[in-house]
């Protein structure tokens, strides 16, 4: 066999187990990483359909070869095209079922983007910073007086804490 077939038959083996040991249900998963699932999963079909076209010509390569062979009268040359052509044959039906199952599965994980992309609640920050404002009492366009008074109480706390550290220091060092 040759190399090129040998190692289309390897890179398609792992191709279609890939594809059956995948799972096409995209529940738990967050849109972005849905969309990029789904494109592992489109990249897998064009290159099983590549592998196709490539089956293809090396088909009516080997074809071409056989009748060659047949006609120049060499019949074991002949043989040996005929045995590449029926491996051909036989690995392309295979590729094919995978580029369908490739596809069917695309079109289910695409049908249920929509349902994901629902399930995510968007936050807008300022509506949510409002509603904050409101509960704790304080009319809409009051943020300014709440960050000043944010800000007040953290130089409170911090002036509390210096002065606490001072009284320690200061105890320490009299029991020094």
């Amino acid at each position: 066999m040759p190399q090129d077939t040998e190692s289309a038959v390897n890179e398609n083996s792992v191709t279609s187990a890939r594809i059956t040991d995948a799972s096409d249900d995209l529940s738990g998963m967050d849109p972005s990483c849905a969309r990029k699932y789904i494109a592992q999963y489109i990249t897998a079909l064009k290159l099983q359909e590549k592998e196709s076209e490539k089956l293809a010509e090396e088909l009516s390569l080997w074809e071409s070869r056989a009748t060659l062979a047949r006609s120049k009268g060499a019949e074991a040359l002949a043989l040996q095209a005929e045995k590449e052509v029926a491996l051909i044959r036989s690995r392309k039906p295979a590729v094919d079922a995978d580029i369908e199952t490739l596809k069917m599965r695309i079109e289910k994980m695409k049908k249920q983007l929509p349902i994901l992309a629902s399930r995510v609640r968007s936050v807008d920050p300022y509506l949510l910073e409002q509603e904050l404002l409101m509960a704790a009492g304080h009319l809409p366009g009051d943020e300014e007086k709440v960050a000043v008074e944010r800000d007040l109480k953290t130089l409170e706390k911090d002036v509390s804490t210096e002065a606490a550290l001072a009284a320690l220091k200061m105890k320490m060092g009299k029991s020094l």
